[in-house]
C-alpha cells in the first residue's frame, strides 16, 4: 500500500506554484522587496514580526483568528512541509491524485505515504469511507497513520471541494485520530469567487487542522518563494510548533528579509495586490475553460477547472490512437505532449496517479503568452480570447488534440 510514485523520465520537477510562464510582477511588490535590499541582518527564524503579523491578518480576514505566535514562515512551501510532517511525524495519507511535490517530502523524511481515492465530484479531498478503510487497513499491517494532506482547492485537477465533502472527510479524520495538514495555496485563485466560496478546513475542525500556505499561488512571483503556515491553539501543537522551528533552522530555511518584506506587503493585502490577485484569477478563468472545452470537444474527459492555473486531463479515449506514437502510459504521454506543446506537461504519475492511466495536468500559463508584454497585454484584455496570441495558442492546443481522435 505504501505510495511509490513513478517519478518520470526527465529532469522536470514540479513545486507549488504550477510552473510555467508568469505574469508581471507587480510594481507594488517589487518596490517593497527593492527597498529592503539594503537589510543585511537575518530575518527571524520562522518570519519576524512584519511577516508574522501579516499572516495574521490574512487568516483573520478568512474568519481564522490567529495570533503571530501560531505563524511560522518558511522560504517555500517544500522545507514547511518538510518540518510539519517531522513534527508531527507518523504516516502520511493523501488523496489520489495529489501535488506532485507532496510524495517527495514524505519519501525524504522515509515517512510511508498511502493515497486514498478521491470523490467522483472533485479532487483535493479522500473520499471519506475510502480513508476510513485505508487507515484500518495501514494500522492492519502494522502502519502509524498519523497525517492527512488535503487541498480543498485542489492542484492538480483545479477543483473545489464542496464544503460537506470537506466536512465528511475531517470529521471521519479527526475520528481516526489522523491531524490535518490543509494546503490552501490556491485558495485565493478560484475563477468565480461569487460563486464558489472556499471553506478551509481548519473552520471545521479548528484543534486538529494545520493551515499551509505558498504564497507563489495568488500573491507573489512564483520565484519569490515563501510560505506560511498556521497552527492550531492548542498546547500540543504549541510544542509541535517548536519543533517545525527546529527543523527548519537545521535545514537553514529562513526567508530572505527583502523577500520577507514584499511577502509582508502581500499578505495585507493592499488594493493593487487584490486586484491583481482577482485579474489574474479571472484571466486564467477565461483560458482553463477554453483549454476545458477543447480538452472535451476532442472526445477526452476533465473536470471542471474552478481554481488555479492549470486543468487536469484524462486522455483514456485516445488510448489507440496514442499507442501509434508510441504512449502507453503517462511517463510516454508526458514526453510526447511535451513535446508536441512545446510546454512541460507533466503526467498523472507524478500526481501519485496511476502509471498506466494516461492522465496529464494542462497549464493555463502558457497559453496567456510567449512574452512579458503579451502576458500583460493578456491580463489587461476585455476579452483575452480574442488577442492574436492567446488565440492563436489554444488554436495550437487544440489542433494536437484533435490529432489524437
Amino acid at each position: 500500500m505504501q505510495g511509490t510514485v513513478a517519478e518520470g523520465r526527465g529532469p522536470v520537477r514540479y513545486g507549488p506554484p504550477a510552473p510555467g510562464p508568469a505574469l508581471p510582477v507587480l510594481p507594488e511588490l517589487a518596490a517593497a522587496l527593492a527597498g529592503a535590499a539594503r537589510r543585511t541582518g537575518p530575518e527571524p527564524l520562522g518570519g519576524g514580526p512584519e511577516l508574522c503579523e501579516a499572516a495574521r491578518g490574512y487568516w483573520q480576514r478568512r474568519g481564522l483568528a490567529t495570533t503571530p505566535e501560531r505563524v511560522v514562515a518558511a522560504p517555500g512551501a517544500q522545507p514547511l512541509l518538510i518540518a510539519l510532517l517531522g513534527a508531527y511525524g507518523g504516516d502520511v495519507l493523501m488523496p489520489r491524485p495529489c501535488p506532485a511535490w507532496w510524495g517527495p517530502q514524505a519519501r525524504l523524511l522515509g515517512t510511508p505515504a498511502y493515497h486514498v481515492p478521491t470523490p467522483a465530484e472533485c479532487g483535493g479531498v479522500p473520499d471519506p469511507y475510502a480513508l476510513l478503510e485505508t487507515v484500518r487497513r495501514v494500522r492492519a499491517e502494522g502502519g502509524r497513520p498519523r497525517i492527512l494532506l488535503l487541498c480543498v482547492a485542489d492542484d492538480p485537477t483545479a477543483t473545489m471541494a464542496p464544503p460537506e465533502t470537506v466536512r465528511e472527510a475531517c470529521e471521519a479524520a479527526v475520528a481516526e485520530g489522523l491531524h490535518i495538514i490543509s494546503d490552501e495555496t490556491w485558495r485565493d485563485t478560484v475563477h468565480r469567487p461569487h460563486e464558489t466560496v472556499p471553506i478551509s478546513p481548519a473552520e471545521m475542525c479548528p484543534e486538529d487542522v494545520t493551515v499551509l500556505a505558498d504564497l507563489g499561488g495568488a500573491f507573489t512571483p512564483p520565484g519569490w518563494s515563501a510560505a506560511v503556515a498556521r497552527f492550531p491553539d492548542t498546547a500540543a501543537d504549541a510544542a509541535r510548533r517548536d519543533r517545525t522551528l527546529d527543523i527548519l533552522a537545521a535545514l537553514g530555511a529562513v526567508v530572505p528579509a527583502p523577500l520577507a518584506a514584499a511577502a509582508a506587503l502581500a499578505l495585507t493585502e493592499p488594493a493593487p495586490v487584490v486586484e491583481r490577485a482577482r485579474r489574474s484569477a479571472a484571466l486564467h478563468g477565461r483560458v482553463a475553460a477554453a483549454a476545458h472545452h477543447a480538452v472535451l470537444d476532442a472526445g477526452a474527459m476533465a473536470k471542471v477547472p474552478q481554481a488555479g492555473r492549470h486543468l487536469y486531463a484524462d486522455l483514456g479515449p485516445f488510448r489507440t490512437r496514442l499507442a501509434t506514437h508510441g504512449v502507453t502510459d503517462s511517463m510516454d504521454l508526458e514526453d510526447y505532449l511535451t513535446s508536441r506543446l512545446a510546454t512541460p506537461t507533466p503526467g498523472g504519475h507524478r500526481f501519485g496517479d496511476e502509471l498506466g492511466a494516461l492522465r496529464v495536468r494542462l497549464a493555463t500559463g502558457p497559453l496567456l503568452g510567449a512574452t512579458e508584454e503579451q502576458r500583460l497585454d493578456s491580463l489587461e484584455a476585455a476579452d483575452p480570447l480574442q488577442l492574436p496570441h492567446v488565440r492563436a495558442a489554444l488554436d495550437r492546443f487544440t489542433a494536437v488534440l484533435a490529432e489524437l481522435r
